[in-house]
């Protein structure tokens, strides 16, 4: 079983994270949510509130196949330990994810260099050294996926789910939403 972790701050963004959480859980992802607070309830961008899985030194990196960041805040770039472990992952060439404002972690950290990329629109001078794909949902750059916003987050999560499962379950998954 594929492992994931999706990183959640104060004023993360409620339908990229917990839509992409609910897709991966449905195509048999195990996927846990990672305080990057002191604390295991975590407030989001629009006031809803959503208990953690775990908090950030807790959390079990060894196992884990992708990385991704929800976006909504700026704050996602403000934590040293998870840039490490983006940082280490990336080295590793494992999975690294990230949606709306969350790519400037990236391309603050100089991993989108090179490579295609999306976010959230006014957040493009933050994507250091990456070639713009400001009109696309969802780029996948070899170990890197990026996504555009909270409108395209089934598309996030089902080609998150594709990259983890392969196809054919993006498909199932994406059948059972009527989406397909």
């Amino acid at each position: 079983m594929k492992k994931a972790l999706i990183f959640l701050v104060t004023g993360f963004e409620e339908i990229e994270a917990l839509a992409t959480v609910d897709i991966l859980r449905r195509g048999g992802v195990e996927i846990k949510t990672v305080s990057l607070t002191d604390e295991k309830t975590v407030v989001g961008s629009h006031s809803i509130p959503v208990i953690a899985d775990e908090l950030f030194d807790n959390a079990d990196f060894s196992s884990a196949d992708i990385l991704i960041l929800p976006g909504g805040t700026v704050r996602i770039n403000e934590h040293d330990g998870l840039k490490e472990k983006l940082i280490e992952f990336n080295n590793r060439g494992k999975n690294i994810a990230a949606i709306c404002a969350a790519p400037m972690v990236l391309g603050g950290l100089g991993l989108l260099k090179g490579k295609k990329a999306t976010c959230y629109p006014g957040f493009e001078k933050y994507l250091d050294g990456a070639e713009l794909a400001t009109n696309e949902a969802v780029v996948v750059q070899g170990n890197i996926v990026t996504g555009r916003g909270p409108g395209l987050t089934l598309d996030f999560a089902l080609q998150l789910l594709e990259t983890l499962e392969g196809k054919e379950k993006r498909e199932e998954v994406a059948k059972g939403l009527l989406l397909l």
